[in-house]
């Protein structure tokens, strides 16, 4: 189908091959063909994009996967979009199945909220509406000061667990630390499982970490009000580590939505082996896979690796056989094709716990 008489067009904005891989399937569900465009870098190491054809008046949709060069694909998503809005497209939609800086959510130190920050340049460059998928933290929808659509991978998640884990029924589902319970209860429910929640001091969280209110620092000889008392705050101290539940002779299957570094999921690992677990699957949305992920996997007690493909990683499956993917364009493309038509997106949620 020309995407011209439907009333949209759909463009990549990545500039590598690996990364308009998942933008070729959508539109291969959609039955339209991508937009043309040229995104490529300068020799100086700039940014250019250049729009082929002509989108006045047609709602537009930018599938941008992020690439291990986050802030390349930013700019990439950015002047595109931004393109578009001097083109005269009547809407600009960011399809960005992984959004990038969301783990950079809450104030640190003396830091920023780049997530914040990357929502207010995405507004200012012409994006009238995002969908993504299982964002890391789900408050950050309320950055944008448009609609976000915070799709949702556990449906295909779970079927790959029902249709490619002979003996699921035998598994239990756990978390890889207590800020991952809800997530894993949500799966355990769903399945009718067991669940399994590892705890202790191996466990580093987010919480964890200074926020700025241990600023500014202390000073010798400071003043201090005499009459000013604050009760004194007992230092944390985690237990040693545990497995909350019963993973003997079963199978574990950790969840969680991003696997980045995945030296604590080796490490949960090798804590479920040891205490009788025999088969172990780790399952994430986002699969980033960054530095020594392949070979840290390939030699730990993880069996198997499941992953989306909101984030290209072929070069890590070659690296390692234990990744595995899951598609998930057709959630996507079906999400396109509401918004175009003015339809309801409640179908995509049906089911859908905020835990999920």
């Amino acid at each position: 189908m020309n995407a011209a008489k439907s009333g949209y067009r759909v463009f990549s904005a990545n500039s590598t091959a690996a990364c308009t891989e998942l933008a070729k399937t959508i539109t291969e569900r959609l039955g339209v063909e991508l937009g043309k465009s040229a995104v490529y870098q300068e020799t100086n190491g700039e940014t250019r994009v250049e729009i082929k054809e002509s989108v006045r008046g047609q709602d537009i949709f930018i599938i941008q996967t992020i690439p291990r060069d986050v802030n390349t694909a930013v700019m990439e998503l950015l002047i595109m979009a931004y393109a578009l809005k001097t083109s005269c497209a009547r809407n600009i939609i960011g399809v960005i199945p992984y959004f990038p800086y969301s783990k950079q959510s809450k104030m640190r130190k003396r830091g920023s909220i780049v997530c914040k920050l990357l929502a207010s340049m995405l507004a200012k460059a012409g994006l009238t509406h995002i969908i993504t998928m299982d964002l890391h933290q789900k408050e950050i929808q309320g950055f944008f000061s448009f609609p976000v659509d915070n799709l949702r991978a556990s449906p295909f998640l779970l079927q790959y667990i029902q249709e490619e884990i002979p003996d699921y029924r035998n598994a239990v589902i756990v978390a890889k630390s207590p800020d991952a319970a809800k997530r894993a209860q949500s799966y355990a429910e769903r399945l009718r499982l067991g669940l399994a929640v590892i705890h202790g001091e191996a466990q580093c969280t987010e919480q964890d970490m200074d926020d700025g209110r241990h600023s500014p620092p202390t000073v010798k000889n400071a003043t201090v009000h005499s009459g000013l008392e604050l009760p004194l705050m007992m230092a944390k101290e985690k237990p040693p580590i545990t497995v909350v539940g019963d993973v003997g002779g079963r199978i574990a299957i950790i969840v969680d939505d991003i696997i980045d570094d995945v030296e604590s999921f080796v490490a949960a690992a090798e804590i479920l082996k040891e205490r009788g677990a025999y088969k172990i699957f780790v399952m994430a949305t986002h699969g980033l896979l960054s530095a020594d992920a392949p070979r840290l996997i390939e030699e730990s007690a993880v069996d198997e690796v499941v992953v989306t493909n909101t984030v290209p990683h072929e070069v890590q499956k070659l690296q390692c056989p234990k990744i595995k993917t899951v598609d998930i364009s057709l959630i996507l493309s079906e999400a396109i094709r509401r918004i175009h038509n003015g339809e309801s997106m409640a179908y995509l949620f049906r089911n859908i716990t905020v835990d999920d």
